[in-house]
């Protein structure tokens, strides 16, 4: 029987940050790549990969926001864990084949004896089973072929660490953790090492990734509730390309300067150093892009094409259009 062809979905223009609630058994690129579907765009990417096991904010870039995502990829994370004591597994999760199961004997002293010696600049070597590359091949395809490379340890920051114990039931106690910690952070490998700190081992059962940066888990939406609504109800929910510089010191420039800068030409004012500009025009109030101030002079970073901007303000205003 010869299958009718696929209809082809036409693409178009689209623009800004979409803040999705990724859910567990989804890559990241899975969860991008029908957000994409749904939405009909042209050019999408996401912000740095969360683990099919994870669920939680992974905020996808569409149109000109792609020019920004590195912004997100630096951020601090926030997530939620759950660690299963005693039982340590091949892959440092529920995934992997259990390789020890040692007694467990954890009062809550313990845990306030450890939680100091993974708070603050700590070092983590990063997991055979982990997208990290060694020469070009990612450290899990090594692992899947049996094979364990060398791994050079790496520092990360954990800004703050807050660890229970919690009764799985009669026989099993748990640790559940909220960590804010920087960039690279591998949350399996932070509890395993709490475990063998704490003389038993753990794997982790569950995580849950519930801020990123400035964007939390309140603020998206799920693959669920996005396929339930209609095209226009799905744009609604677009954050506009500048919701990735919250933090960056604004400049705005008159007409003449605004085409100048927008090719590329840096502008001469009365600016103090910056080094993370967003820079704006005037007619129309348009995003121009990024720059920084050295010396009284902005130096264009990551710019937008004049037709990103006229497109990105015809969305918006269709966006603000009463329903």
């Amino acid at each position: 029987m010869v299958q009718a062809p696929r209809a082809r979905v036409a693409r178009r223009p689209v623009h800004g940050v979409l803040l999705l609630d990724k859910p567990l058994g989804w890559s990241s690129n899975d969860a991008l790549q029908k957000v994409k579907w749904l939405l009909r765009a042209e050019k999408a990417g996401h912000t740095g990969t969360l683990d099919p096991l994870a669920s939680g904010v992974l905020p996808l870039c569409f149109g000109a926001a792609t020019k920004f995502s590195q912004l997100q990829l630096d951020a601090d994370k926030e997530y939620e864990a759950t660690a299963l004591l005693g039982t340590k597994t091949s892959t440092g999760d529920a995934e992997g084949e259990v390789i020890a199961v040692r007694p467990v004997q954890v009062v809550p002293a313990d845990i306030e004896r450890v939680v100091p010696m993974f708070t603050g600049p700590i070092s983590q070597t990063p997991p055979m089973h982990s997208a990290l590359k060694k020469d070009g091949k990612a450290l899990y395809e090594y692992a899947r072929a049996g094979i364990e490379v060398e791994r050079e340890a790496r520092s990360v920051v954990i800004h703050s660490l807050n660890v229970a114990l919690a009764l799985v039931n009669v026989e099993q106690l748990a640790i559940k953790m909220v960590v804010k910690c920087s960039k690279g952070t591998y949350i399996r490998t932070l509890g395993e090492d709490i475990g063998e700190a704490l003389a038993c081992g753990a794997h982790l059962t569950s995580l849950r990734r519930i801020a990123t940066g400035n964007f939390s888990v309140s603020q998206c939406v799920t693959l669920q509730a996005l396929e339930s609504m209609t095209e226009s109800q799905r744009l609604a929910w677009l954050l506009p390309v500048d919701a990735l510089l919250e933090h960056h010191t604004v400049v705005t420039l008159d007409g003449e300067n605004t085409g100048r800068f927008l090719s590329g030409m840096r502008r001469r004012g009365n600016w103090p150093d910056e080094e993370c500009v967003a820079v704006y025009g005037t007619q129309p109030h348009a995003l121009l892009g990024t720059a920084h101030t050295r010396a009284g002079e902005l130096i264009p970073g990551r710019l937008l094409s004049p037709l990103e901007i006229a497109q990105s303000q015809s969305q918006q205003a269709w966006n603000q259009e009463p329903a």
